[in-house]
């Protein structure tokens, strides 16, 4: 099992991440996708620590992986596996994540999906 781990992390790059990201935004989804962007963006940070980003890294490169346990074609389950992961490393790592990285997250989802909840309440009928 720490073999997978270890090749595993060998599948992650910002590079490999960003392509990832760019091809699959819309079928992955928001929240994945904030998931992910929060964690990229604390892995940047130099105050996180190395076994948090061990944790970031092996979290993003299932993400990237394209042979992960629920192949991300499926729709609309493929992404759940990924969301999982996602999610639990979140919550390991949630003592390094600072409100910057949360806020750079966010920044990148209104560039790329504009802000959501004025459509929400518009497709509501609310003002």
């Amino acid at each position: 099992m720490a073999e997978q781990k270890s090749d595993l992390s060998k599948e992650y790059s910002d590079d490999s991440f960003w392509k990832k990201v760019q091809k699959f935004a819309l079928k992955a989804g928001r929240e994945v996708l904030e998931k992910a962007l929060v964690m990229y963006y604390c892995l940047q940070d130099s105050d996180t620590p190395a076994k948090a980003k061990a944790v970031i890294i092996g979290a993003l490169a299932y993400f990237i992986w394209p042979l992960d346990a629920i192949p991300d074609m499926i729709i609309p389950s493929g992404y759940a596996d990924d969301l999982g992961v996602l999610a639990a490393a979140l919550v390991v790592i949630s003592a390094h994540v600072k409100q910057e990285h949360r806020d750079a997250a966010e920044e990148k989802l209104l560039e790329w999906f504009g802000d959501l909840s004025s459509k929400t309440k518009e497709q509501a009928g609310k003002p």
